[in-house]
């Protein structure tokens, strides 16, 4: 390569910006939330997915709880609808050794049961049931749940007692007796909390009455949507109860807010934002999924908060937290990943419609900060992917990493919807809520990358490999240099952070500036590593400026303003084409090709060799493909048809 004089080289951290701005790190809880949503540290070195509870479907389920919150201890009955999807003799259900069955019955006979000491419930059927067969069966127990991970606990506030429970991920089988693996949700719930009279009870979906027996008082609540075990929650203290009437775009329904009562003054303003953020959810992707019950808060003392399906619990009411938990009712609640390894299907989802809050009543410049928060995050580390591998799942602060799961799946998201423009990018999501496979179900990430891609009109299986699947981020030399008047070449070279992506294509946006304040916004489809652009300019270019409004995960990059042309591109020829089973490649003199990739037309990778300008292709399918070459003297790229 020439050697080239510069006027100067500027660098850039992520982004640049032409004003100064600044991160309030009390304005972002992010951690927070990703530190209250994951919970069951000790449980998840030692917990897999139940084969024993995958022979059987729940339907519907009857959930009695006896307690006080100024005590340790819970009893109850658990009645649950089951239906065989194979032979059974058995029944298993996940319940933690600090609880003790009392009492089973099938189909209201006496059966017999054990409780290895492995976190299961083992019930003889009284008659062997065949495929396709229902059975209720109800479980008596009591027990004092361990507290020290946070699934049921009782503790104070102002100094009344208060009790509350946090089940994700693996927590549920700590209080009740359950099947809690991401494959199956309950139906449908009743949920009836005995507790001494003077407390408010909590639960998910509506109340339906609360009788008053003596001291104690019985409350009753519904929920008749599919639910997992692990979004079913309880809560009991001197709550205030705080309704507001919401008009949706499809029903009116109440936003029920369960207060402490000593601060009910200084947080009922806040509330006065969740309408509002239903509404811009409801407009902007579709109408709240369980508007025939209920939304809520109830208050709890644990930093951040649980998006509990129709009550979410949180220690305070701010934008962040409460856009979070109520994005989470769609995204989570409604459709709810399928794995852990998916969970930024939930957290990622969850995260970014916390920041479209942000650009919808703040607007583009506050948007650009909290996306920059995002990338300063995620590039505090150099790998770390947003899809997890099965060895991850069993690390709960991997499953909830606010850096990862959290602001790299919103961030994902986010260039997701810069590369495939407004329209599709939010077709596709609204598609993928309402597929009726999914909804109030389990998605894996191929259910969301086939929406993605069937609104795009295109493959976008390099994206996902790269962002998804993959770890690491891009950091960018861009280099401007005269191209004649009017003109500017820009050449784009590229670094990657983890050796998982040999390349990040990606759409790279770059503002060019003026000394009299022009001002170009360019996109640049960056497909190869060291390619060059030819942008048309009306003005002397001083100031280039990579990622100006953060819409790409990137490092600190660096831009190089030059006073010598570009070399022309590398000139190369490719033959025979159609090929049949050798191509060959034909470089100038001066050039070494150092690595060349073939490519078929979904995007993946079938073909690679660091040596040679001869390939042999007999084995790939007749079509078309992109050979990508890295030379001495450059990188291009050509396509070419396989006989």
């Amino acid at each position: 390569m020439k050697a080239f004089s510069f006027l100067y080289t500027c660098l850039i951290f992520t982004g640049a910006v032409a004003q100064q701005r600044s991160l309030n790190d009390s304005d972002y809880k992010t951690h927070e939330i990703a530190q209250a949503e994951s919970k069951v540290h000790a449980r998840l070195a030692s917990f897999v997915a139940n084969a024993n509870t995958g022979n059987y479907d729940v339907g519907h389920q009857t959930l009695e709880f006896n307690l006080d919150p100024a005590s340790t201890s819970i009893s109850g009955k658990v009645t649950s609808v089951i239906t065989a999807k194979s032979a059974m003799t058995t029944v298993v259900f996940d319940m933690s050794d600090q609880l003790i069955a009392t009492n089973v019955t099938v189909q209201g006979i006496t059966a017999s049961f054990t409780q290895p000491g492995t976190g299961e419930l083992v019930i003889t059927l009284p008659n062997a049931l065949t495929q396709g067969q229902q059975v209720t069966v109800a479980v008596t127990y009591n027990g004092t749940p361990d507290q020290s991970n946070d699934y049921f606990t009782t503790t104070t506030h102002n100094n009344v007692p208060v009790l509350w429970t946090l089940s994700e991920p693996y927590g549920a089988m700590e209080w009740w007796p359950c099947k809690q693996d991401l494959n199956d949700k309950i139906e449908g719930l009743d949920v009836y909390i005995t507790a001494p009279k003077q407390y408010t009870a909590v639960s998910n979906g509506m109340q339906a009455d609360a009788v008053v027996n003596g001291n104690f008082k019985t409350t009753h609540f519904t929920h008749n949507y599919p639910i997992p075990a692990y979004l079913v929650a309880i809560a009991v203290t001197n709550y205030n109860v705080y309704t507001q009437d919401y008009t949706g775009t499809q029903n009116n329904f109440p936003i029920v807010n369960y207060l402490y009562p000593e601060t009910q003054s200084t947080n009922q303003p806040y509330l006065a934002q969740t309408p509002q953020i239903m509404r811009f959810y409801e407009e902007t992707f579709e109408a709240y999924p369980f508007r025939n019950e209920k939304y809520g808060h109830a208050q709890w003392n644990w930093g951040g908060g649980m998006e509990h399906t129709t009550v979410s619990f949180m220690v305070g009411f701010d934008r962040e937290l409460v856009a979070h938990e109520l994005a989470h009712q769609w995204f989570g609640d409604k459709i709810t990943c399928g794995s852990w390894q998916d969970i930024w299907l939930n957290e990622g989802f969850a995260t970014y419609l916390s920041g479209l809050v942000v650009e919808d009543q703040d607007g583009a410049d506050s948007f650009d900060v909290w996306k920059q928060y995002r990338i300063m995050s995620i590039t505090s580390s150099a790998g770390g992917s947003v899809y997890l591998t099965p060895s991850d799942t069993t690390s709960s602060d991997r499953i909830f990493s606010d850096r990862l799961s959290y602001n790299k799946g919103a961030m994902v998201l986010h260039m997701l919807r810069f590369k495939m423009g407004n329209t599709a990018f939010y077709q596709a999501v609204k598609n993928y809520l309402a597929d009726s496979r999914l909804a109030y179900g389990y998605a894996r990430t191929p259910d969301l990358q086939q929406h993605l891609e069937q609104a795009y009109g295109s493959s976008l299986q390099e994206f996902f490999n790269d962002w998804v699947y993959n770890q690491g981020y891009p950091t960018y030399t861009v280099t401007v240099s005269p191209a004649g008047v009017g003109f500017v070449t820009v050449k784009l070279s590229q670094t990657q952070s983890h050796p998982s992506v040999s390349f990040f294509e990606m759409p790279v946006p770059i503002t060019l500036t003026g000394a009299n304040g022009q001002q170009l916004d360019v996109v640049l489809d960056n497909n190869v590593n060291n390619q060059t652009f030819t942008v048309p300019v009306g003005f002397s270019v001083t100031a280039a400026y990579i990622n100006l409004h953060y819409d790409i995960i990137t490092g600190t990059n660096q831009t190089i303003l030059s006073t010598t042309p570009q070399p022309k591109e590398l000139t190369v020829a490719a033959y025979p084409n159609p090929a049949g089973d050798v191509l060959n490649v034909q470089v100038p003199q001066d050039a070494e090709i150092t690595r060349a990739e073939v490519y078929n037309m979904l995007g993946q990778r079938v073909l690679t060799s660091t040596s040679g300008a001869a390939y042999n292709v007999s084995s790939l399918a007749s079509g078309a493909y992109l050979l990508k070459l890295e030379t001495t003297q450059g990188n291009t790229q050509l396509r070419f048809l396989k006989q």
